[in-house]
């Protein structure tokens, strides 16, 4: 366990626009930076960060957090790893606590799986060196050397045991768990990769996972992908995406191909927003992803039937990630080529004005639906409703949905709501529903039913004390230790943080100085987490005017202690009515309402 107080000191030296400028372009405006939010697709720029406060905060999505919040969140990492790389980039070493009984953390698996990628990442890089066969194939793709290795691409070389000699222990279970050797059911080891072009696949971190390996020339299989470990999900990864983030934001949109050299072939023709799934279906995952970089994803496939099939499956993945602020298109090919070969004839150029013209979803599901159905037909008009309700309630967006159900009864020939029933969206009417609606459609359109009750207008809830004291208390840690616990209503979320606070103030742990991010980080993984993080948020929005806070923390207080009040009063009242009070209580009583009337008073001289 990392020590609190380390992460505190951690937080006070880093700074949050620093560690996201790593990632993002960020332009001053104000006391805030801004950029275009990583974690959904967006053309304005709605991403804050404020070095005041070193929190970060989406007016969009509602992202929001501290340093190693961000890094979690666009990088991937865990808490740890996220503590770890700040701290590397600090100039300090992490320190493990070391109280009584504590065990120190074991290093992860993971650690070492991604020492020994990396390591036979070395190894095949050094390889491609001294290897004449693999630079004369690279070179007859147009590969130059720089491009090489921008993607690290390496040669594995054609021995059964290569890798022996970086890893003295072949023997070892990591190389195993790692995917980088096979074992045979007599036990004997033998590398995964021999004679092949090596593609390393990384994470959204950079680190290397898992390789691609492509035959030389003719042999099979012509691509070889690491099998799944602890490291590699297929399904998750996306190869060249850590190459590809920068161009995929400053193009606009992300291109998804189908093989490495495509990615690597688009790359050295200038082509840089490209990444390619490993040897799978795109699933939505790839999709979610790629749409946390721009709103806008192109699929480039082959224009042979493989290439629709492939379409197809990736339309059908997209269906539950689409949203009405995002665009999915379909580029298909020439007959005959590929992304590899098509940029080599007719150049970049080319090629992007191909991906700005590829077919919209909706017009490629359209298409794919009405090329199977005989629409002269009443059969094939049906056909068309029946094939399109399992692909069209799967669609997340709703306007795009409508605009589909619109576009399938106008081919159909049925109404919109026949289509909308069909699908189960909307319940079927009732015969006399049916002659109510045929009435109200004969309606004189001006005329307005007066018996029906008005639009619920709701109206936004001023905020609560708890909340305007949390607030406060989060743009003034130090305030905590002047608020009165017992007045805290802890009946509410924001109540309930704001003792955790009082809490942490009395111990003198609570984060005063490092900023907005360092204090809500201190109650990570706690149930007042989201709490603090929204409360935060809203101060990134709009913080309060220093001169008017400390006016603000007396009158809520004084409300606070006017509400204690009044339920005291109104309990004594209450069991005066019922069954009378002792002396002590009507003292008490007596007491309470002049108490309620000095507050009023005080209120309103404040007023005036």
């Amino acid at each position: 366990m990392i020590p609190q107080s380390f992460i505190q000191d951690l937080l006070a030296r880093v700074d949050i626009v620093d560690v996201i400028e790593r990632h993002l372009t960020l332009k001053k405006s104000g006391a805030n930076y801004f950029a275009c939010c990583p974690f959904h697709g967006e053309k304005s720029a709605s991403f804050s960060v404020s070095p005041s406060k070193q929190f970060y905060h989406c007016f969009g999505c509602g992202a929001h957090g501290s340093a190693v919040g961000f890094l979690m969140e666009y990088s991937g990492l865990s808490f740890v790893e996220a503590v770890k790389e700040l701290a590397s980039h600090a100039g300090l070493q992490v320190p493990q606590e070391t109280r009584p009984g504590f065990r120190p953390e074991a290093p992860s698996a993971h650690e070492g799986l991604v020492e020994a990628m990396t390591a036979a990442a070395r190894f095949y890089r050094e390889q491609l060196k001294t290897a004449p066969v693999a630079i004369d194939y690279l070179k007859r793709r147009g590969v130059s050397g720089e491009i090489a290795a921008r993607f690290g691409i390496g040669f594995a070389p054609e021995d059964w045991q290569a890798l022996r000699g970086t890893f003295p222990n072949y023997d070892a279970k990591t190389l195993l768990d790692a995917g980088l050797v096979i074992e045979n059911d007599a036990g004997r080891r033998y590398d995964r990769f021999r004679n092949r072009i090596m593609f390393p696949i990384q994470d959204r971190r950079g680190r290397i996972i898992a390789f691609g390996g492509r035959v030389l020339d003719a042999g099979e299989p012509k691509y070889l992908n690491s099998p799944e470990t602890p490291l590699f999900e297929k399904g998750r990864e996306l190869y060249g995406l850590p190459q590809a983030q920068k161009a995929i934001r400053d193009a606009g949109y992300s291109i998804v191909v189908e093989g490495y050299m495509d990615v690597v072939a688009l790359a050295q023709f200038g082509v840089a927003n490209a990444v390619a799934t490993l040897g799978t279906a795109t699933t939505p995952h790839h999709i979610n992803t790629l749409l946390r970089q721009s709103q806008r994803i192109v699929f480039c496939f082959d224009g042979d039937n493989a290439g629709r099939k492939a379409a197809r499956r990736a339309l059908e993945s997209a269906l539950e990630a689409l949203r009405d602020d995002v665009t999915l298109a379909f580029l298909f090919l020439p007959e005959r080529h590929d992304p590899d070969s098509f940029v080599r004839e007719y150049g970049a150029e080319a090629f992007n004005q191909a991906a700005n013209d590829a077919t919209p979803l909706t017009a490629f599901l359209l298409n794919e639906l009405r090329a199977e159905c005989a629409l002269d037909t009443a059969e094939g008009r049906a056909r068309l409703v029946h094939d399109a309700k399992p692909l069209v309630t799967r669609i997340a967006a709703p306007m795009l949905r409508l605009q589909i159900i619109k576009a399938i009864a106008d081919a159909s020939g049925f109404s919109q709501g026949e289509v909308e029933t069909a699908f189960g969206l909307k319940p079927q009417a009732t015969s006399r529903q049916s002659r109510e609606g045929a009435f109200d459609g004969r309606r004189d359109r001006n005329t307005q039913d007066f018996s029906a009750p008005p639009p619920n207008r709701q109206r936004r809830r001023p905020p609560s004390e708890a909340n305007t004291l949390l607030r406060l208390v989060l743009q003034h840690p130090a305030w905590a230790a002047r608020l009165p616990v017992d007045l805290i209503p802890v009946h509410t979320a924001e109540g309930r943080a704001l003792v955790a606070i009082i809490d942490l103030s009395s111990t003198g742990d609570l984060a005063m100085n490092a900023g907005l991010g360092a204090l809500v980080e201190q109650f990570r993984d706690t149930p007042h987490a989201e709490t603090l993080a929204r409360v935060a948020a809203e101060l990134v929005d709009a913080e309060f005017d220093e001169d008017v806070v400390e006016m603000l923390f007396a009158d809520t207080l004084n409300k606070l202690h006017a509400n204690a009040i009044a339920r005291e009063i109104a309990a004594l009242t209450a069991q005066e009515r019922e069954a009378g009070l002792s002396a002590m209580d009507r003292h008490r009583l007596a007491e309470l309402l002049l108490e309620k009337m000095s507050l009023v008073n005080a209120r309103k001289q404040l007023d005036v």
